[in-house]
């Protein structure tokens, strides 16, 4: 091969090694790909510990569908699952009820597992009480005490419950279910009508009790050596602390 070729061949290939250079850094790693599938947009600055505070709109479109395998679903069907209430009260359903609709309605379908005033009976958990007990050392984790949006209770209520049969009532007897625990919540009043635009207004005594945390996402690579690095590890809170038996929480064990 003569000096010229052999300088062509050199300048081919660095011209390629820089392309292939250049390439690998702009190719996302694979934890960047799943970020960029699952999120679709970029959390805008400020508060975002309140599910009522609004996030921008996704515009990406979803995945492309894998040629061979299932099929679109119709719009009667994705209607069928699409049941989720965000906390600002999106997607709440047409109706309404009040707690003294609800208190029958709650005897027949909830006192049996949460007892007849929410005190919670055994192992089911209590649904009032606790209002101020987070910052103690016997913190009580209620509907009152931790839940930080209305509508939030309302879905969790239709989603799954009554227990035997979830969402076989009507949006109306949900509304009145929901009215009624918030009620012994002493958060409304008897006769206070609840529908998709009261609860979205309703101030939950915790709502501002969320914060974000501080650590980073990490990729996810399993970690079987090692993992401390020298780093010291403490324990901090035992979480059987949280629930003692005879505390009236609703459970008889620690959790």
């Amino acid at each position: 091969m003569s000096r010229l070729m052999r300088k062509v061949a050199g300048c081919a290939a660095a011209i390629m090694l820089v392309a292939g250079l250049v390439e690998a850094q702009q190719a996302p790693s694979p934890a960047a790909a799943i970020a960029d599938l699952y999120r679709p947009f970029t959390a805008p600055p400020g508060d975002r510990t309140r599910a009522d505070i609004a996030w921008p709109a996704t515009t990406a479109a979803l995945p492309a569908p894998i040629p061979g395998i299932g099929r679109a679903a119709s719009s009667e069907e994705i209607a069928g699952w699409d049941i989720a209430v965000r906390g600002d009260g999106h997607n709440l359903p047409p109706g309404s009820g009040t707690a003294k609709a609800g208190e029958e309605l709650y005897v027949t379908h909830c006192a049996a597992c949460h007892g007849d005033f929410g005190e919670g009976l055994e192992r089911w958990p209590a649904l009032m009480g606790g209002r101020g007990s987070l910052r103690s050392d016997q913190p009580k984790r209620s509907i009152g005490s931790f839940w930080q949006h209305a509508p939030s209770v309302f879905d969790y209520i239709r989603r799954a419950m009554p227990y035997a049969a979830p969402q076989s009532l009507s949006n109306d007897e949900y509304y009145a279910i929901t009215a009624y625990v918030l009620y012994l919540n002493e958060l409304i009043g008897e006769d206070d009508k609840m529908d998709a635009a009261s609860l979205s207004t309703l101030a939950m005594p915790n709502r501002d009790g969320f914060v974000l945390e501080a650590r980073p996402d990490t990729e996810n690579n399993a970690c079987m050596s090692n993992c401390r690095q020298g780093r010291a590890v403490n324990v901090t809170m035992d979480s059987r602390r949280f629930v003692q038996p005879g505390s009236g929480s609703g459970t008889d064990k620690p959790e």
